[in-house]
């Protein structure tokens, strides 16, 4: 694995998960299938030195690849902490309630969360990297697939103006898909990271949706996933 990375130089997850698979299913014959994950941190410049660095802000990359000597290969991309919030334009009334509902409507609403997404590519994007989309040359490969799906991501949900964090998810799923052709299945967890307006009467202060509590627990955490109409079966993606 080191030596292929040696070989290979900087080159982008995918690609090295295909390579390192393919190395493993071509060179020993008893070996039919492999599975590689790989997940991407990043890291910032610190100091003039230039050779100081700390580890950033950025969400996880991670990477998944299957290759099969019978069915080929299927590479699962995603993001993992890309934590995200909206100070309005998020409201959640008008659902169901018992006796131990605790949670508050509300018509304004900070929306906050933690997005984990995945997205698998078709198998006709996979070698040797995802087609370009739209009006984008013949070199886009797999960063550049990255970069758009996690821009998709950010854009709907800043721009979905929310009634529920599942119809967000929705949202975020639906525009990875448009934006990134290469794309046919997104699969999400977005845990919902309430932030609830803090009583400060005691204090003889008003709060005018400027003083929040971030509570960490109870908390939902909802998942979905969003497939496109023409998306090929799923085979090995998610084993």
């Amino acid at each position: 694995m080191y030596a292929l990375a040696r070989e290979l130089g900087a080159v982008a997850p995918e690609a090295f998960g295909l390579e390192l698979a393919s190395f493993f299913v071509a060179s020993q014959e008893p070996i039919t299938r492999a599975r590689i994950s790989i997940e991407e941190y990043g890291w910032s410049p610190i100091g003039a030195t230039g050779y100081s660095f700390a580890r950033s802000g950025d969400p996880v990359r991670t990477t998944t690849v299957v290759l099969d000597a019978g069915h080929g290969a299927s590479v699962v991309s995603g993001v993992r902490d890309l934590v995200v919030l909206n100070t309005t334009a998020s409201e959640f009334w008008g659902y169901p309630k018992d006796e131990y509902t605790t949670l508050p409507e509300s018509e304004d609403r900070i929306l906050a969360t933690a997005v984990s997404a995945r997205w698998r590519y078709r198998p006709s994007a996979v070698t040797p990297a995802p087609a370009p989309a739209p009006g984008e040359g013949a070199t886009t490969g797999w960063d550049a697939a990255f970069a758009a799906a996690k821009a998709a991501l950010l854009a709907a949900f800043s721009g979905t103006y929310s009634y529920s964090l599942q119809q967000t998810l929705y949202a975020m799923g639906s525009r990875v898909l448009a934006d990134v052709p290469a794309a046919c299945e997104v699969r999400l967890a977005l845990p919902n990271k309430h932030h609830y307006l803090v009583d400060l009467a005691p204090f003889g202060l008003d709060n005018p949706n400027e003083v929040y509590n971030a509570g960490d627990r109870p908390y939902g955490l909802i998942e979905g996933h969003v497939l496109a109409d023409d998306a090929p079966d799923e085979g090995l993606a998610w084993t």
